[in-house]
């Protein structure tokens, strides 16, 4: 859970810093709120550790970005990070094509990778995941998208626990989230799904 995901982070930072008698952990927004409420930080090192906020731009720089074919699932190019740049409504131009991004900050909210592609129906743009969550909180889960996706019930959400591997197969409308913007960028649209994934994060720990 995430708890048990931001302090094994923790350690290795410190760790990585044992010899420095100055020692600096850096965050995003997100961590390092999590940090703060949770005093995460250790009586012997709170005073020890410059906790300093990354510029969340960077939060996917060493991502690993494909574009694939949305009826075969063939990948069609891997992406450079700049690509990232690219509108979201790349995807409406491209509808044949979703994007599938695997990050390191994934491990943090027990995602495995996530993919964006445009929805031919709704004409929404539609988030597939694998959530490692176990199935007892499938109420939860649905709660909190529930309650925190605000569009059509049809087509908020999608939820399907695959026994196999322990995986929650997650869809949801990255339109119905707080924040969206038809005007965002793909890596502000993948940092605005962290965002809110991290939170679902914090909800499901907190019950």
């Amino acid at each position: 859970m995430l708890n048990k995901q931001m302090k094994q982070y923790i350690v290795e930072t410190i760790e990585e810093q044992q010899n420095l008698h100055n020692k600096k952990m850096e965050l995003y927004k997100e961590e390092k709120d999590y940090v703060v409420k949770h005093q995460l930080l250790s009586a012997d090192n709170i005073d020890k550790v410059t906790l300093i906020e990354k510029d969340a731009s960077s939060r996917f720089i060493d991502a690993y970005i494909e574009r694939c074919d949305k009826e075969t699932e063939d990948l069609i190019a891997k992406a450079a990070p700049d690509f990232l740049n690219q509108p979201i409504t790349y995807l409406k131009t491209n509808r044949n094509e979703f994007v599938y991004l695997e990050s390191k900050w994934f491990d943090i909210i027990d995602v495995d990778a996530i993919s964006i592609e445009a929805d031919d129906v709704f004409e929404i743009y539609t988030v597939m995941l694998g959530l490692k969550c176990q199935k007892k909180y499938a109420g939860l889960l649905k709660s909190y998208l529930e309650q925190n996706l605000h569009g059509e019930e049809e087509a908020k959400f999608n939820i399907l626990f695959n026994q196999d591997d322990g995986l929650w197969n997650v869809n949801f409308s990255l339109d119905y989230i707080n924040g969206y913007s038809e005007e965002l960028s793909i890596g502000e649209a993948y940092r605005l799904i962290y965002q809110f994934l991290f939170k679902l994060g914090e909800t499901i720990e907190e019950k």
